[in-house]
């Protein structure tokens, strides 16, 4: 089972979409665990402030690193230690190789920041793995960490429908998008699914999949510098 802890200002903001579909089912089913905690609880003083303004100048506000640390130390004396993960646009980019990482974990703990940024301390005064979902800012972490949970959780055994679902899909081959797919009507407005597809030739439609694949890659990813899967030929 993987366990999950969520620190969030906002737990009305992931709470609805962890009980839905896919995660939803695993947490049932006993395969994931999921913890949301607002950290506003460890704030001291009456108003529980977790911000203020930034030391020389300049706009917005700066979460302090007094609740952050008191949340974070709250949860592994009472869980155990965690793999700690940092939600941040400077961060290293989110793969689906590091979702495979933290799927095999037995405990994470992802930190959503909010407003301007961390105070530095938070991010050296820990042992954080930094993650980014791309070249953009949000208003805060939420969206990224729920993209870090459901992609780490729907490689758990049994998370998936059908265990293969899992393997063969985009980025699975670190080098490869996934190839086209099709179902049900056979022709739908004059478009057809592809003869090979039709044909229950299970090895020309391996090696279709295959091209496919690789064409797809070169011209919508050609930065994943794109090889073959295998060598061999199919046989």
């Amino acid at each position: 089972m993987l366990e999950v802890h969520l620190l969030t200002l906002f737990p009305e903001a992931v709470e609805s979409y962890l009980t839905a579909s896919i995660l939803g089912r695993a947490q049932k089913a006993g395969l994931l665990q999921v913890h949301v905690l607002d950290f506003r609880r460890f704030a001291a003083g009456k108003h529980k402030h977790v911000d203020d303004r930034p030391y020389g100048g300049g706009p917005g506000m700066v979460l302090k690193p007094e609740p952050i640390f008191s949340a974070v130390e709250w949860v592994e004396s009472e869980f155990g230690p965690c793999h700690k993960i940092l939600l941040t646009p400077s961060g290293t980019p989110f793969r689906q190789q590091l979702a495979h990482q933290f799927s095999q974990e037995p405990r994470l703990l992802l930190l959503c920041g909010r407003y301007e940024g961390f105070d530095e301390r938070i991010r050296i005064g820990m042992e954080w793995i930094e993650i980014s979902l791309g070249d953009f800012v949000l208003c805060g972490g939420e969206l990224g960490a729920l993209a870090v949970i459901e992609a780490s959780a729907r490689l758990l055994p049994g998370a998936l429908g059908h265990e293969e679902s899992a393997v063969f899909e985009s980025f699975t081959n670190p080098q490869l998008l996934d190839h086209p797919h099709y179902t049900r009507p056979e022709v739908f407005r004059g478009m057809a699914v592809p003869d090979v597809l039709r044909s229950g030739h299970h090895q020309e439609v391996d090696r279709w999949r295959q091209e496919r694949a690789m064409e797809r890659t070169r011209a919508r990813r050609p930065d994943l510098k794109p090889t073959q899967p295998t060598d061999k030929p199919l046989e």
